[in-house]
């Protein structure tokens, strides 16, 4: 018995010694059923993907939904933020700090009107390219220096129509592609938190 409790006390210590990996994966979009299936909701979208494929489900928590999940030895903690897309920085600050998360394991995914529909543009950092949600996050983190995931929606809009044309509805087409691409986004996610940022960007950056 008592080496039983031995091997316990070990183990607790051990643990304490290496804890498992977190990475912080927050999809951007706007709460609400008026937004889904939007082409700015490309961030909840690939959250939810991702959750039924871990037969994960989100829920209500602060600043968002949220849920977890262990993977090839790393913890991956999902958020769909609720604050509306101009506010997210608030979510993406509050659980990097509640979870300890280091800002090189976060990861942030975002529509982008600058590459074709379909196409994955994964960087270590950059620039806000314009994105209200972006904006407030690096507003709010004080740096541009984090992890993006980039889902390209193309830029058919005529001028002055761009907040209609995020705000929208997939097209025929585009449906028809997006279950593939929602899939390939999914194992994007988790070669990052398995394989490292670069060789994720080497495997999936313009496929």
């Amino acid at each position: 018995m008592k080496a039983f409790f031995a091997r316990l006390l070990t183990k607790d210590k051990r643990e304490e010694e290496n804890p498992m990996k977190k990475f912080l994966i927050v999809g951007l979009g706007n709460p609400g059923p008026k937004y889904e299936n939007t082409r700015h909701n490309i961030g909840f979208k690939i959250l939810d993907t991702l959750a039924e494929k871990k037969e994960v489900n989100f829920e209500p928590n602060r600043y968002g939904d949220k849920t977890e999940f262990s993977f090839k030895g790393r913890k991956f903690i999902l958020i769909k933020p609720s604050t509306f897309m101009n506010l997210s920085g608030k979510a993406v600050r509050y659980w990097l700090d509640k979870e300890n998360i280091a800002i090189d394991d976060l990861m942030i995914i975002t529509d982008d009107l600058n590459l074709n529909f379909g196409i994955f543009r994964l960087k270590a950092k950059g620039s806000d390219g314009g994105h209200n949600g972006l904006k407030h996050i690096q507003s709010i983190l004080q740096t541009s220096q984090y992890p993006r995931f980039r889902f390209g929606i193309s830029d058919e809009f005529s001028k002055g129509k761009q907040i209609d044309y995020v705000l929208s509805k997939w097209n025929e087409e585009e449906k028809n592609q997006l279950k593939e691409r929602l899939d390939a986004s999914a194992e994007l996610i988790l070669s990052f938190g398995t394989a490292g940022i670069h060789n994720t960007m080497n495997a999936f950056n313009g496929k």
